[in-house]
């Protein structure tokens, strides 16, 4: 299942009471604010900010 790239625009990162938009990068969507990736899985954002990882701990989006 691919996520729905249209959803973009309707979505925020958790962690930022702004609510930036997301960047998608590969199985992530990353926000550039806080420097935070949540994984796509099966095509759906896992946005729970448990599910929040920082950018420097994945080694795909450090390449």
């Amino acid at each position: 299942m691919n996520f729905d790239e249209n959803l973009l625009s309707m979505l925020g990162c958790p962690f930022d009471p702004s609510r930036p938009p997301f960047e998608k990068v590969g199985n992530y969507l990353v926000c550039r604010s806080c420097e935070i990736a949540f994984p796509i899985v099966d095509g759906i954002p896992h946005l729970l900010p448990e599910s929040g990882r920082p950018i420097s701990e994945i080694p795909e989006l450090n390449s």
